[in-house]
């Protein structure tokens, strides 16, 4: 009883300082315009936080199962029933997968600038399922597909004839519906899943550390039933049931998100979220020729903020005596937007000419960020190797578990998600509480240590894959022993906990930048790395070929034939690069650490303590009658 007395004075107290801090025009942008469904002010009480929150993970969970069973067995599909040969296949599924990543982008922009993340995620949503609809009736209908045929039959018979025209038409028109729909739904589940927390209120600042190890939970629980249940449908019941399958299984996250509905909050778009960031190069370029000056107070817009939370003036200073090569990196030309002209007529300045002190740090922001994402590319080229020659590793070794079942080679990428499954409660649970008492952070690790902490371990995945590789291929070469496919496992544990500090690090951590209003985008940003990981590693497959092959030699991976290729050198040639990457991102992540517009909520959250001195001013017995209403 005395708990939930002191979470309602709590939640009290946030009211009123959300509205004291509307009325004076504090830092409060992110909190206290937040909305309810109907468009009116969000009530802590009734809106946001845990509960909300679920509603999310639960289309979080469905919609990765219904895109992942569909991306994992999809170039059988192409092969069996469209008829498209291998390379053409594979290509088809590596521009499916990029553009999913890539169109996160769109969601992430067309939701901060224009409808909001909640309409973002069922618009999108929509768009997806009528995706996976058509998939299965294509893959229904004897008319939309070419004639059945046997691809691996040459001897003597006419070639399979491939889809063309308007079954061609058909398939792409469903893939990329699906493709358009899920890259836009992606960024928005995760920043709407954060918006239901208030990053000024400590405690719920640790709920949101738990949300996003909740959101990476519900991811892997969805590429788990995905790589088995679903698959196994698909395998057995055909591809129209497990394209149907994905279509009620998107059905059923649609359903979950709309569930939510009353206990939201909703952040509104912002307007167009590029024109500010543009605005700022512009008026840089015309005003590279000005001199900055020496009392960045001069600056247009430092008067009326605080300097205590203005990081561009509290911490220039510390920056610059600390490391000259630092505080250039720091961006200074970019101030030159601040510089009023004075030209004795009191015009005021178009907007393209002079930016505020904030919009100017906003940028600043931006671009500091983006070292951090490049460094995750090597990551996910490592996750690349898991899902293509990891692979095709266990289809060279024993796969029997008993004497009437062997394990399919491609279940071998749900190894990491059954780590996750276990580990992510284990992490947040017992790990983050007992760390936290060390480092003073709500999620335990700060998000810059946990993402280096993960692409440390990502060396050692591939390490343990190099050394397996060796020993798989001299027992088959020298011994014809072909050793048991558990052997391959190590890799993928390791890099399974690998992926879970780096990804949910990363999402932390852009999430959480002082940015108004592009947490969706940022999200998105996150998923870039993948679809650039993914492709980085076709280009290093092609480059190791070429510089290894020789009139007398073939490359390392020129062959079909594993005992022939040396897939070991592959290996620890991702594994130094990996750990240069990894020397690389300490450099980023020190400068960003001193830089002078790093992320307040980077911090040890000292703005959110300031709640704490809210007065208990309005009790429960002066709500509003519709505060009691979600």
């Amino acid at each position: 009883m005395e708990m939930e007395m002191e979470m309602e004075m709590e939640m009290d107290r946030e009211m009123e300082g959300r509205r004291q801090s509307s009325t004076k025009g504090g830092n409060f942008y992110c909190e206290d315009s937040t909305v309810d469904w109907r468009g009116k002010l969000s009530n802590p009480h009734n809106h946001g936080g845990m509960r909300a929150a679920a509603f999310i993970l639960g289309l979080q969970a469905f919609e990765i199962m219904a895109i992942a069973a569909v991306g994992n067995n999809l170039i059988t599909y192409l092969i069996n029933e469209m008829h498209f040969s291998l390379s053409e296949s594979a290509n088809i599924v590596t521009n499916f997968v990029g553009t999913v990543f890539l169109l996160a982008l769109l969601g992430g922009y067309l939701s901060d600038s224009f409808l909001g993340s909640f309409w973002t995620m069922l618009i999108f949503g929509f768009v997806e399922l009528s995706g996976f609809i058509l998939l299965s009736v294509q893959a229904h209908l004897l008319q939309l597909k070419p004639p059945k045929c046997n691809m691996l039959v040459t001897n003597g018979a006419p070639p399979c004839e491939e889809a063309k025209g308007f079954k061609a038409f058909i398939f792409f028109a469903a893939l990329y519906l699906v493709a358009l729909g899920s890259g836009c739904v992606k960024p928005n589940m995760i920043a709407h899943g954060g918006d239901q927390f208030n990053q000024n209120n400590p405690k719920q600042l640790k709920m949101l550390s738990t949300y996003f190890n909740g959101a990476y939970f519900a991811f892997s629980m969805g590429e788990f039933v995905a790589l088995t249940l679903l698959v196994w449908v698909q395998t057995h019941s055909g591809m129209d049931v497990g394209f149907g399958v994905s279509a009620a299984a998107m059905a059923m996250g649609l359903i979950s998100l709309v569930c939510g509905t009353l206990y939201y909050r909703n952040k509104p778009p912002q307007g167009s979220i590029f024109t500010p960031i543009a605005q700022v190069f512009v008026a840089t370029i015309l005003k590279r020729k000005q001199i900055c000056p020496s009392n960045p107070q001069i600056l247009h817009g430092s008067q009326t903020t605080d300097s205590g939370s203005l990081p561009h003036t509290q911490r220039l200073r510390q920056v610059t005596i600390c490391n000259t090569f630092y505080a250039f990196l720091s961006l200074p030309f970019l101030d030159n937007a601040c510089i009023k002209v004075e030209d004795g007529n009191n015009i005021k300045e178009s907007p393209w000419r002079l930016c505020t002190v904030n919009q100017v740090d906003q940028v600043k922001i931006l671009i500091s960020v983006l070292p951090i994402f490049a460094c995750t590319i090597v990551f996910n080229t490592v996750l690349a190797q898991l899902q293509t020659f990891s692979v095709q590793q266990g289809s060279a070794m024993n796969t029997q578990l008993t004497k009437s079942f062997h394990i399919p080679p491609a279940s071998l990428q749900a190894i990491p998600y059954v780590i996750l499954i276990i580990l992510v409660p284990l992490y947040d649970t017992f790990f983050v509480p007992f760390t936290r008492k060390f480092t003073g952070h709500e999620s335990g690790i700060p998000p810059l240590q946990r993402i280096g902490l993960g692409l440390f371990l990502a060396t050692f995945s591939m390490v343990s894959a190099a050394l397996m590789e060796k020993k798989r291929r001299d027992l088959a070469v020298h011994s014809k022993e072909i050793i048991s496919i558990f052997w391959i496992t190590p890799q993928f544990l390791i890099f399974g906990l690998s992926e879970m500090l780096t990804a949910v690090g990363l999402i932390e951590f852009f999430y959480k930048q002082s940015l108004k209003g592009m947490q969706a985008f940022l999200t998105a940003v996150t998923y870039c790395s993948y679809s650039l990981g993914f492709y980085l590693s076709s280009l290093l497959v092609s480059l190791v070929n070429k510089i290894t092959s020789s009139s007398s030699n073939v490359g390392w991976l020129s062959d079909n034939d594993l005992n022939k290729d040396r897939l070991d050198l592959f290996y620890w040639t991702l594994a130094v690069l990996s750990f240069l990457n990894f020397i690389h991102y300490l450099f980023w992540a020190r400068w960003h650490s001193l830089s002078p517009f790093v992320s307040t909520s980077q911090t040890n959250g000292t703005h959110g303590e300031d709640l704490n001195q809210y007065d208990h001013r309005f009790s429960s017995s002066k709500r509003t009658s519709d505060e009691s209403i979600p």
